[in-house]
């Protein structure tokens, strides 16, 4: 899970939603739960650009505005969504799960 800071979400457009979603909440719920059923729960740094780097040769693109959802990569020429890529760079950078983002927890 990415470590986002809380504290400055709450200070954008998306303030409510944050504050309504009891994202600090939810977040100390799953670390609770992951220790209970034996799971392992790690947090990323909030500046890894996980969005930005290619899941598939580890190249880094750089910043891209938030409307653009797809991107190619310059070296391997391999075609991201935006959100799945970021979602397969997750876990990686968290350490071994033994598992793919697509087989879950």
């Amino acid at each position: 899970m990415e470590d986002l800071s809380v504290k400055a979400l709450g200070r954008t457009k998306l303030a409510q939603s944050v504050h309504d979603a009891g994202w600090s909440q939810s977040v100390s719920m799953l670390e609770c739960k992951a220790v209970r059923y034996g799971r392992t729960f790690t947090k990323v740094d909030r500046f890894l650009p996980s969005s930005q780097t290619c899941s598939e040769c580890g190249a880094v693109d750089g910043p891209q505005p938030l409307h653009v959802r797809t991107w190619t990569c310059p070296v391997c020429q391999t075609i991201h969504d935006r959100d799945l890529n970021a979602a397969r760079i997750v876990p990686a950078a968290g350490g071994p799960t033994g598992k793919t983002p697509a087989e879950g927890p």
